[in-house]
This record gives structure tokens, C-alpha cells and sequence, in this order.
């Protein structure tokens, strides 16, 4: 049963009130496609009728997200819309975990009030792990109270995904409070358990998850969905599951939907959605099964007051060319048309920000790491292209005036995390491999999940000037060619988003991953993949502000073994 959406509201209509479509219905329902004529009145689907012939174009349901966070684009919800929409996207189901973090329930609240800008769909969840783990510094905790009363909300559609998956296998008291309060308040719980397989997946879906977006192997999905819990295939900047995923489609169809759960904004202005679902038909997978996928099962999983081109149904649907090409040629959403030819009609709105950033500039000499040995052996994190998991690996260290330094010639890193919330906390130091600079160092205050600075550089002098650069502007990206050289992007929402439109944040996002490039790394989307070296819930070895953390003994290590 579909609920009242007090998440967005219409703007000014640019078309008549009543209008009148023709074209090839996609009926997602009766899996068949047929000429039909559909009439839309105040926003509503009020006739849907079978003609004897029609237009060469294809009527369907928008496509819906089904797990993103909003945040990671880096643009705020109303330059989300003005982007997705021209990929045929009407809808999503969105995480505010990023924000939470920096800002507490002011942040999810500011995502609400930005969307209810926009005609777009936004449905928003209660971040369930803020902070993730009790290993890091956030700027803020939502404590079980916290999120029930957030549950509460009528713009609050679901508990999002449930992080601290030991905290569900060992009963904590305060993980197991928030998920008994979704599910008395009836309000879905989305997973998050990459890895978990057989006994211990069937003790996390029995506390009552029924989603999971982590999962990178077909076998690790299967024994999910033999717990009865739907798989999110996600294709995100960074994390690329859909490959490995796909057979899901043929396996278990009426099991699967798509996402992207982070995408950075050079990505979303190319495609969103509608990529999975070309790439899908590509592969031969049925039609109805890959739209249903695409459209139909977030609707049903989440009760969300989304059309699906039915008799009173919200008119919420795309026109696309043909089945081959799959081209969106127009969105509508509440029979607004938002985008068409693959221009947005959704307007610029003007926002305020929000932060909380209080770290003080840093001294090279911050940075140093002195080896205890003559010949140290190192704790190293192997970053994997594609994956947000990531090795752990022992190897032998680069030694210079006492103090171990990042060694270009093996691609060993040094990384760096400092706790954004306090003025003078000391750094955390450690190493990573395969981001492949040779010179210089990246830096960025989107670290999943407390969104403390993060950089990797091939030398102290880089690291401390690209963290300097991001603590002078609060927040943001930023590329050091040296320590003298450095560009940066500010991101002036919470560290987090920028006050860009989509096209200018993808261009400024896009200069500065060239210029990554050009320091050495072929890494495909360094920042996305850089952002989950502080993301402790996924295995196995990472950084916090901290300390470095083995992520399968959940627990501090020191960097030499």
C-alpha cells in the first residue's frame, strides 16, 4: 500500500493541467507491450487505453535508485534532480548517512527541506550507524532514541542500511533497539553485510533485514536471497558489483534491484539507471524483468508513492525511442514534463550551507611515522580497483632518516586521516597500495563515514599541503601537483556537496581527477575509491582518524607488524 509522500513537492506546472500521450505501453504488470493512449489529469494517470496503432516511441515507468547516497554526487538534492531526470531517474531511495555524520539530524533535515524543493522523488531513510563504528570521530551520534524519533517522520521512509553487522550477530542492545523500532513503526530495514555467507547471513537477515547493496560475489547474493532478502546490484563511481551480479536477473528476477549508492558527478551527467538497464538488455536478460528491476520492485519493497503508469497512479513515467537504443526522449514526474532530449527543465535553486569543521592547519612534521626497527615490515592496505573492500598486506618498508616514506617505486603510499571535528588532534598515519602517484598527493573531506581529511601522497610535503588547502576552505577536494601547486574543489555543504549545478560540479570534479592522472595513478575514479579507505565496517584493513583498523578482527593494529 502506497503512503502519502510528504517528501517533495510540485513546482509550477509547464504544461497544461490535462494532456493526452500516445505511444507503446510497457505494461510492466500484464508483462506486455501495447499501443495505448494515456490521459493525465492534475498530475494523475486518470485513463489508460488501448489503441489500435500508435507512435514509433515506448511509454514505461521512471527508473528508481533503489540505495544511494545523495551526498556522494556532491551536489544537493535539487542539482541531483536537475541531473538525473534527463536519464530517465523520477526517483530515489536515499540514505542522509553522509550528512548525519557531519551534522547530526540538522543534516538530514537540511536533505528533506532541499528536496521538497524539487518536483523529483526523494525518500529519505534514518541513518541506523552514526557514527559507523564507535572507532572513529564523527561530528555527531544518533543514538537509538534519535533514529526512533526520526522514524517517526512521515518524510522518513526507512531504517537505512544496518552497518554495524557484528553489533546484529552479537544482539548490541542499542543496534537491536533501532531495528525493533522500524519494524513496530512498519518501516522497512535495508543491509549492509559485504562478505557475510551461509549460517552468519541467515542470522543477520533473520533480525530482520531485508536488503543488502554489498554484496560482490554471485554465491555471497545467493545465500542471501535463500534468506529471503532482495539484492541491490550496485554500480556506483567506485564499487562495481553489476558484472559479477547480473545473472541475479535470470536466477532470481523478482529478487533484484538496481543502484548506485555512490556516484560522483561526472558519472551521473553521462548516465545513472538507464545504463544498468541498457547493459542489461545487452546482455540478453528479459525485458520485463530488467524494467521491473529497474521500476517496478523499490515501489513495492518500499510503499513508495511512485507511478507505474496504472489508472490513478501518480503520472510518473518516461517516453523512450525504441528497445534497442533505449534513449529517454522525455520524464515526467507528477505529469510534469522535467526533462526532455536529454535537457533538464528543473530550475536552479538557490541554497544556504551547513558544516561543522573546526581542524587547524597541520605541520609537515605531523606526518613523519619513525621506524621502531634498522629493517621494518609494514602493515600496507591494498586498495582494489572496483571494490570497496580491501587486502591486507606485510611487506618490507622504505626507511629514510629514520622515518618510513612513501616508496613510488612499489606504489606504497602514505595515507593520512585527521579528525575534521577538533582543532588539534594528531594524525593518523599509515600506508596504502595501487594508487600509483609518483608525485604529489590528493586529498578529500568525503571519507566514508565521519568525513574526516583523508590523503594519499607521494611525499609528506604534498600530503600536509593538500590537507592544509581543504581546512582553509572547510571541506572539499583537492589535488597537489606539489606543495607549492595545489587546486582544490570546495564543497562548502558540510564538506560534503557543493553550491554548483551538476554541470559545473562535474567539470570542477572532472579537472581535478585529470590532474590526479597526471600525478601517476590509473585508478578509475581515485577520490570515489580514495573516500572508502576510511570505511571501517568494510573489511579488512583501513584507516580512521584513530588509528589503523583490521577490519576482520574489528580492532586497532599498529602499522608495524
Amino acid at each position: 500500500m502506497m503512503r502519502q509522500s510528504t517528501t517533495h513537492q510540485t513546482i509550477p506546472p509547464s504544461q497544461p493541467m490535462a494532456f493526452a500521450i500516445s505511444g507503446n505501453l510497457i505494461d510492466l504488470f500484464q508483462k506486455r507491450i501495447y499501443p495505448a493512449e494515456i490521459i493525465v489529469s492534475n498530475g494523475v494517470i486518470t485513463s489508460v487505453k488501448e489503441t489500435a496503432d500508435a507512435s514509433d516511441q515506448y511509454i514505461l515507468p521512471g527508473f528508481i535508485d533503489a540505495h544511494i547516497h545523495i551526498e556522494s554526487s556532491m551536489l544537493v538534492p535539487t542539482a541531483f534532480a536537475q541531473i538525473a531526470v534527463i536519464h530517465g531517474t523520477v526517483a530515489t531511495v536515499s540514505d542522509p548517512h553522509e550528512i548525519a555524520n557531519v551534522n547530526g539530524r540538522e543534516g538530514v533535515q537540511y536533505m528533506i527541506d532541499n528536496s521538497k524543493l524539487s518536483s523529483f522523488k526523494f525518500f529519505f531513510g534514518a541513518p541506523s550507524c552514526v557514527p559507523a563504528t564507535g572507532f572513529e570521530t564523527a561530528g555527531y551520534t544518533l543514538d537509538a532514541k534519535a533514529v526512533e524519533e526520526l522514524l517517526h517522520s512521515p518524510d522518513i521512509w526507512y531504517l537505512s542500511e544496518m552497518m554495524n553487522y557484528p553489533g546484529v550477530l552479537h544482539n548490541d542492545p542499542e543496534v537491536m533497539a533501532k531495528i525493533a523500532a522500524a519494524k513496530r513503526i512498519g518501516k522497512p530495514v535495508d543491509g549492509h553485510a559485504p562478505g557475510l555467507r551461509g549460517d552468519t547471513a541467515a542470522r543477520y537477515a533473520a533480525a530482520g533485514i531485508t536488503t543488502d547493496h554489498e554484496c560482490f560475489t554471485l554465491d555471497e547474493a545467493l545465500d542471501k536471497i535463500k534468506e529471503s532478502m532482495h539484492i541491490l546490484i550496485r554500480e556506483g563511481s567506485a564499487a562495481k558489483n553489476y558484472e559479477a551480479l547480473s545473472e541475479l536477473l535470470r536466477l532470481h528476477p523478482d529478487k533484484v534491484m538496481f543502484c548506485s549508492d555512490d556516484k560522483h558527478p561526472d558519472e551521473l551527467v553521462l548516465h545513472h539507471i538507464n545504463d544498468l538497464v541498457k547493459r542489461s538488455l545487452a546482455k540478453g536478460y528479459g525485458l520485463f524483468d530488467v524494467l521491473r528491476a529497474a521500476c517496478v520492485h523499490p515501489v513495492l519493497h518500499y510503499g513508495l508513492p511512485v507511478g507505474l503508469l496504472r489508472e490513478n497512479d501518480p503520472a510518473d513515467f518516461i517516453v523512450v525511442n525504441n528497445l534497442e537504443d533505449f534513449d529517454v526522449l522525455q520524464t515526467y514526474i507528477d505529469g510534469q514534463l522535467v526533462a526532455e532530449q536529454g535537457e533538464t527543465l528543473l530550475p536552479d535553486i538557490t541554497v544556504k550551507p551547513i558544516n561543522n569543521f573546526h581542524a587547524a592547519k597541520k605541520d609537515v612534521e605531523e606526518f613523519k611515522i619513525t621506524a621502531k626497527s634498522d629493517a621494518p615490515i609494514i602493515r600496507v592496505i591494498e586498495a582494489i580497483e572496483g571494490q570497496l573492500i580491501t587486502n591486507m598486506l606485510q611487506l618490507p618498508a622504505k626507511v629514510s632518516d629514520g622515518c618510513i616514506v612513501s616508496d613510488t617505486e612499489r606504489d606504497i603510499l602514505k595515507i593520512a586521516v585527521i579528525n575534521r571535528y577538533e582543532k588539534d588532534a594528531p594524525v593518523a598515519v599509515a600506508f596504502i597500495k595501487n594508487f600509483g602517484l609518483t608525485h604529489g598527493a590528493l586529498a578529500s573531506t568525503v571519507a566514508h563515514d565521519c568525513h574526516n581529511i583523508i590523503s594519499v601522497g607521494a611525499d609528506d610535503a604534498s600530503v600536509c599541503a593538500a590537507v592544509n588547502a581543504l581546512i582553509d576552505c572547510k571541506g572539499g577536494l583537492a589535488v597537489a601537483r606539489r606543495s607549492d601547486d595545489v587546486t582544490v574543489m570546495p564543497l562548502p555543504v558540510a564538506g560534503l556537496m557543493s553550491l554548483e549545478n551538476g554541470y559545473e560540479a562535474a567539470a570542477t570534479y572532472t579537472k581535478l581527477s585529470t590532474i590526479a592522472k597526471e600525478l601517476g595513478t590509473a585508478m578509475h575514479a581515485p577520490f570515489m575509491t580514495l573516500s572508502f579507505m576510511a570505511l571501517l565496517v568494510i573489511p579488512s584493513l583501513k584507516l580512521s582518524d584513530k588509528g589503523l583498523f583490521d577490519g576482520a578482527k574489528f580492532e586497532f593494529t599498529s602499522v608495524e607488524a
